[in-house]
């Protein structure tokens, strides 16, 4: 697949899905709008240092991204996004540890390592609700530059974990829909083991 087809694949809306239950590790599934699968993702169980493929098919034969841990642990983990086909560094994506303990935020660096944005939940009380109410979907606002670039939205589901995700708001293309896709695998990965 050549490079120019492959990013034809990042698009702006998606329906991730996370089974809850999983044998020996989990598996992400990004459908496309019309309803075709995008992306898959299959997440070895424990692994002390985070390493995720994000593939273009069930088959795990076209790698699309590469996500990894600069450490062991995902606290306040640092995340590097890497082209799985060109080896380019798209950016990385820091988990805000601390604050995350009352209200779920990341940090969106580009490939150099400057802050572009901000994943964030949505609200500080109904975040501290969730902690203990789990019936309450969360919702993620993305912005970059300060200036809103999408929504992660979860749906109620109680034997999967949903997200509607929607990055039309950044008509600008600001946030490379690489970075996107590896944030809400990130999400996924990370916050879904919170439910």
């Amino acid at each position: 697949m050549s490079t120019s087809t492959a990013l034809t694949r990042y698009q702006d809306r998606y329906t991730a899905k996370k089974a809850l239950f999983a044998f020996m590790g989990s598996e992400f599934r990004f459908f496309a709008p019309e309803g075709g699968l995008a992306f898959f993702v299959k997440q070895k169980a424990f692994k002390l240092k985070e390493e995720i493929t994000v593939f273009g098919d069930e088959a795990q034969k076209q790698a699309m991204l590469r996500i990894k841990a600069r450490g062991i642990g995902d606290f306040a983990g640092t995340y590097d996004v890497v082209d799985a086909a060109t080896g380019e560094t798209v950016g990385a994506l820091k988990r805000e540890g601390l604050k995350s303990l009352l209200r779920d935020e990341w940090t969106v660096l580009d490939a150099g390592g400057a802050l572009i944005g901000k994943i964030q939940e949505d609200s500080g009380v109904l975040a501290l609700l969730r902690r203990f109410i789990k019936l309450i979907p969360q919702r993620f606002a993305v912005t970059v530059g300060g200036e809103p670039a999408g929504d992660i939205q979860q749906r109620f589901n109680p034997f999967a974990l949903v997200y509607d995700v929607d990055f039309s708001k950044d008509t600008g293309g600001r946030l490379d829909r690489r970075l996107a896709v590896a944030a809400v695998t990130l999400l996924l990965a990370i916050e879904g083991r919170q439910q």
